[in-house]
């Protein structure tokens, strides 16, 4: 199979990605970080191209990724951490997830990525049945982020 640009699919991009494309942006995380986990962001940023909404609902067997239209920048580890927190309901599955990822969740750089999933699951908690139940997990999460 061959996608749009030529490329035989899984086949790695010679190019780097568009610069301006942004799954998450500075201003927002710098914003709700302290606002809904009383921590900060770090001063200084690691940013890595991310798919942006990287959830077991866009994870299909082989595994194949969907659901694309949201990639661009973001904190590193920021997939990572989408991945460990969402799961954190089902805690043998986090703990799996956590100790998989440990090579990039257990880097200093990851940790803005990790406050801003926990900010963003914590701002959605009042509009959303899945944020609400996964709220007080993470919030137990936070002083170890």
């Amino acid at each position: 199979m061959v996608e749009g640009d030529g490329r035989r699919l899984g086949r790695p991009r010679r190019r780097p990605p568009a610069a301006d494309r942004e799954a998450v942006r500075e201003e927002y995380l710098r914003r709700v970080i302290p606002q809904y986990t009383g921590h900060q962001a770090d001063a200084t940023i690691t940013w890595s191209t991310a798919h942006g909404d990287l959830h077991y609902g866009n994870i299909t067997r082989g595994p194949h990724i969907l659901d694309w239209e949201g990639w661009g920048r973001a904190p590193y580890g920021y997939d990572a951490a989408t991945l460990y927190l969402y799961a954190l309901l089902v805690p043998a599955t986090a703990a799996r997830i956590r100790a998989e990822l440990a090579p990039i969740l257990d880097r200093p750089e990851a940790r803005t990525g990790l406050l801003t999933v926990a900010a963003q699951i914590l701002q959605a908690q009042d509009r959303t049945d899945f944020y609400a139940e996964l709220a007080g997990p993470v919030r137990e999460r936070l002083p170890h982020l």
